[in-house]
């Protein structure tokens, strides 16, 4: 039996005008808006939709709609399942109706998800991947708003957040980014009073920089000296510099020509090459990165370290930048010291152990590189009683050619 041709066109034409929908009325739309915006496109279809987007701790999501906000927790719902796993999932809504949560992603950076009331609509892999593209939308057009939309930072930081906490949100790049060939993802706690870690990445061809930064004390101060490093390793590379240890001496200019007490920041800088696998990296009085292999950690990449930036010293050893030879579906993992000197009650360490421990588990469960360091960090802080006494940073470098489809719905067909 031939399909209906004329039935398929109306659907297609249907899901068109709720596409230009969105796109036209996005340029005007109030971040607040955008629920009703893609509720109204969906409604001929026999839809409907409310966004949630998702806090920078990631624990619970709010609905984006004018009104007293309302959350959804991550842990222990359908909405925050689909949301740590990427998939689109069903589920009742407080009234029994049918819907589906469908994880919304700004590129690959995780931003919320959507709720879609199905009515009597049939649920099956077209709809599925129609309201994937949509999500995908309205992911890209969230994060637009936010830009200029206290209201969405405010759902987004769930809660006040410190001076220098404020500052250094404002500097950071999104929490992940991915290609074909690689993943990277970030995480940085406490989210509201963070003050001197930090990090950055940077994807130019076939090249990714990687950095994480520590700096001295937890005040503003710290958070200025974290801000100056992170600028003036960016500065460095947008100059077109690649030698690390030239990029690192631009960070200790910065941070030395500033006033008063001395000032400083361990660091771990990195390049890798994602077309040969090549790292080159460099230490700079900061934790060795973990590298993960097989499931399992397999080294520390430690190598001649030089002064944390900010210092120079007369007659100081002279730094090494490493070099490893990573293998397809390597992961690299660079952490702050925040992760490993968090204490509990008794004042036992949470120790490079138990977060080996995690990294494996998370292997075996097959986890994204985004999702694995959202666990990890959830770790850290039930070992800390909720609340980190520093700050704490991951990045997660996944060098795969399937990292990326962790992130992305399963079964649905090929665009």
């Amino acid at each position: 039996m031939e399909p209906d041709k004329p039935a398929q066109t109306a659907r297609t034409a249907s899901w068109a005008d709720a596409l230009s929908h969105v796109i036209e009325g996005g340029h005007l739309a109030r971040g607040e808006d955008l629920s009703q915006l893609f509720d109204d496109a969906v409604r001929p279809l026999g839809l409907t939709a409310e966004l949630h987007v998702v806090d920078l701790a990631q624990r619970s999501l709010t609905a984006v709609r004018t009104g007293p906000p309302t959350r959804i927790g991550v842990v222990g719902t359908m909405a925050g399942r689909a949301y740590q796993l990427g998939e689109i999932l069903p589920g009742l809504d407080d009234d029994g109706g049918r819907v589906l949560w469908v994880p919304v992603l700004d590129g690959t950076d995780r931003a919320g998800v959507m709720r879609v009331g199905l009515g009597d609509v049939e649920d099956g892999d077209e709809l599925r991947a129609r309201m994937w593209t949509l999500a995908g939308l309205s992911g890209h057009l969230l994060m637009t708003k936010i830009a200029y939309s206290d209201r969405l930072r405010r759902w987004r930081s769930n809660g006040p957040l410190s001076l220098a906490s404020e500052l250094l949100w404002q500097l950071l790049p999104p929490r992940t980014f991915a290609t074909e060939r690689v993943v990277v993802a970030a995480l940085l706690e406490p989210h509201d009073d963070v003050a001197g870690d930090a990090y950055d990445f940077n994807i130019d061809g076939d090249v990714i920089d990687l950095a994480v930064f520590d700096a001295l004390g937890h005040d503003i101060r710290a958070g200025l000296t974290c801000a100056l490093a992170v600028t003036a390793v960016r500065n460095a590379r947008r100059d077109g510099e690649t030698d690390l240890e030239a990029v690192a001496a631009r960070a200790d200019d910065a941070i030395l020509a500033q006033s008063g007490p001395r000032q400083f920041a361990t660091a771990v800088l990195a390049r890798f090459d994602t077309a040969t696998g090549v790292l080159d990296y460099l230490l700079a009085g900061h934790p060795a990165p973990l590298l993960v292999r097989d499931g399992r950690v397999v080294k520390e990449l430690s190598t001649a370290p030089r002064l944390p930036l900010g210092l120079r010293i007369p007659g100081a050893p002279a730094p090494v930048v490493g070099r490893e030879q990573l293998e397809p579906g390597d992961r690299l993992l660079l952490y702050s010291d925040g992760i490993v000197e968090a204490r509990d009650r008794d004042g036992a360490f949470f120790g490079e152990d138990r977060l080996v421990e995690l990294v494996e588990h998370a292997e075996a469960d097959d986890l994204s590189a985004p999702e694995t360091l959202r666990r990890l960090t959830a770790a850290v802080l039930d070992h800390q009683q909720g609340r980190l006494q520093d700050d704490a940073t991951l990045v997660m470098l996944d060098w795969s050619t399937e990292g990326h489809l962790r992130m992305f719905p399963t079964g649905l067909p090929p665009a």
